[in-house]
């Protein structure tokens, strides 16, 4: 079988998950590839599903001003799929991720401010289903892909 993606298709992920806004003649000249080819692997990796669409990213100014926390999440088994898209409606919920463990979920919250990081935190640990949480401050980034 056929793998999905070569290395220069890797690269060139890597460089559209950095900017998805550059330009086909500045991934070219990264990639030592013509334009044409990059706007082909471009459509092929789009086509294929490996990039489904692109998006706005904060600037680093204003992400660095943001609180963010990690909020372990243990859900009531039978309530699972409606707590999970309570979660969803929660807009400074920015990823929600199943894991294994003492903890069904992890949520990724960004508010403003801490007084509307504790008023988030609240209204996940009074949502129906919700058994009990515990949260982590990010105090630094150290690595973000």
């Amino acid at each position: 079988m056929k793998p999905l993606m070569n290395a220069i298709d890797e690269k060139l992920l890597a460089l559209l998950l950095e900017n998805g806004r550059e330009s086909t003649s500045s991934l070219a000249r990264k990639l030592s590839i013509s334009r044409s080819t990059v706007q082909s692997k471009i459509s092929r990796l789009e086509q294929s599903g490996v990039i489904q669409g692109y998006s706005a990213q904060l600037g680093d100014e204003y992400a660095s001003k943001l609180v963010s926390a990690h909020v372990l999440i243990t859900v009531q088994q039978k309530q699972t799929a409606q707590t999970n898209i309570k979660l969803r409606e929660i807009p400074q919920i920015t990823a929600l991720y199943a894991i294994s463990g003492d903890y069904d979920l992890i949520a990724v919250v960004r508010t403003e401010t801490t007084e509307q990081l504790s008023r988030i935190l609240d209204a996940i640990g009074n949502l129906d289903g919700v058994e009990r949480t515990n949260s982590s401050l990010i105090l630094e980034t150290k690595l973000r892909r």
